[in-house]
């Protein structure tokens, strides 16, 4: 039986794809626990997280055009630094995209039903595993209908606030609230919304041509979502203000509200319900392809590597994760699970610059850099986030360790 993933996607989806995993998640969820942290530094926390996902993406790039293989940074490690790190590289993403997972999921039941945001989360969980159950192209298709939505609410709030509202370009001042530690864990936080180009490399037995069209769509996809999220943070910290940001639960909605045009707040809560379940869709997508690669090497179970022999796609990973998350989204807090996913996320991204340190010599300076800083940013997070981290870690070591032994 033919066990190959069906090549589908162009370049236009592959950058889309991309999209739908990094647009909403930083603008509606990261951007207040970050102005917490960072005070009125917030917007040099983002250029911090911008140039270590700048970092990430060149490694990775390079390394998709090596090896355009479903699995990522699990391929690259395995195939590099040896079967150990590839291992840890794919624990780290399975389990930390699970919680990015969780905490989309729950995104959608804070904006569309507080009272009942768990069961909303579960629900939608289950919606969109249905979707990508029936092929990747109809998944390719319904992330073009939500990042277009996503963008034009984003398009709209930007003009409300700095065309119409009361922003202050003296809030973008650093203040004396600004303090390094602060910033890098900002820093951090907000890396947790720009990690979303991995998804397009876990495809890369989906996409044709993959050599070509996975280095290119990479890049272009974080510049995009770099311009937006630049444009969206100057625009709600001008209007809000770091402090009211950081005690924001919905800052987008808040700021709209603030500048006058409360009567657009429930478009506001629209977008974002629906940039969350963008996220979501393309999440579960990275973390099942990532899942089909560890089984078939034996690291989880077998029977997770098989492929549909109609829609061509890891049918029982795509179920499994599908399970994993709507069990997490049931139970976990909100900015727990971004805490804990942005820890493990950026100990993927270190294995993925150490990986790409090996290529060639000659070009090792932006994987050094983007290696150190991803180490840097994971032990500043909260202590929290980084010993549930490091535990996880280590659980997954030893469960690779006892499977070596026996």
């Amino acid at each position: 039986m033919n066990n190959d993933l069906r090549r589908g996607l162009g370049l236009t989806d592959a950058v889309v794809i991309g999209l739908g995993s990094m647009i909403g998640a930083g603008v509606f969820v990261a951007l207040a626990p970050a102005a917490a942290a960072a005070g009125s530094g917030l917007l040099v926390g983002l250029a911090v997280a911008a140039v270590i996902a700048y970092c990430n993406a060149a490694s990775s790039a390079r390394l998709a055009a090596r090896y355009p293989q479903s699995g990522g940074t699990y391929v690259y490690g395995r195939e590099r630094l040896g079967e150990f790190w590839g291992y840890t590289a794919g624990w780290a993403f399975v389990v930390g995209k699970a919680a990015s997972c969780a905490a989309m999921a729950l995104t959608v039941g804070y904006y569309v039903w507080p009272a009942h945001a768990h069961a909303v989360a579960v629900a939608a969980t289950v919606a969109l595993t249905t979707v990508n159950y029936r092929g990747i192209q109809k998944s390719a298709l319904l992330t073009r209908i939500i990042v277009a939505a996503v963008l034009a609410v984003l398009t709209a709030v930007v003009v409300l606030i700095l065309g119409f509202g009361g922003a202050d370009p003296s809030r973008l001042t650093p203040g004396d609230d600004v303090s390094l530690g602060g910033v890098l864990q900002a820093a951090g936080l907000l890396f947790f919304a720009f990690a979303g180009y991995a998804r397009i490399a876990t495809l890369g037995e989906e996409v044709r041509d993959p050599a070509r069209i996975i280095p290119l769509a990479i890049p272009i996809a974080l510049a995009i979502t770099l311009i937006v999220y630049a444009t969206v943070a100057v625009a709600v910290l001008t209007e809000l203000g770091s402090t009211a940001l950081a005690s924001a639960t919905a800052p987008l909605a808040d700021a709209v509200r603030a500048a006058g045009f409360a009567g657009f707040e429930p478009v506001v809560r629209a977008g974002a319900a629906v940039a969350a379940l963008g996220s979501l869709l393309s999440l579960i997508l990275g973390v099942s392809r990532t899942t089909l690669a560890m089984a078939r090497d034996g690291h989880l179970p077998r029977w997770l590597g098989t492929v549909h022999p109609r829609h061509r796609i890891p049918h029982r990973a795509e179920v499994a994760v599908g399970i994993v998350v709507a069990v997490a989204a049931a139970f976990l807090d909100l900015r727990g699970a971004i805490g804990f996913s942005s820890f493990a996320i950026l100990l993927y991204y270190a294995i993925a610059n150490a990986s790409a340190w090996t290529l060639s010599p000659r070009r090792r300076v932006v994987p050094a850099i983007g290696l150190s800083g991803c180490l840097l940013l994971a032990f500043l997070l909260p202590v929290a986030s980084v010993l549930a981290g490091l535990a996880v870690t280590a659980l997954g070591a030893l469960a690779y360790g006892l499977r070596r032994l026996r």
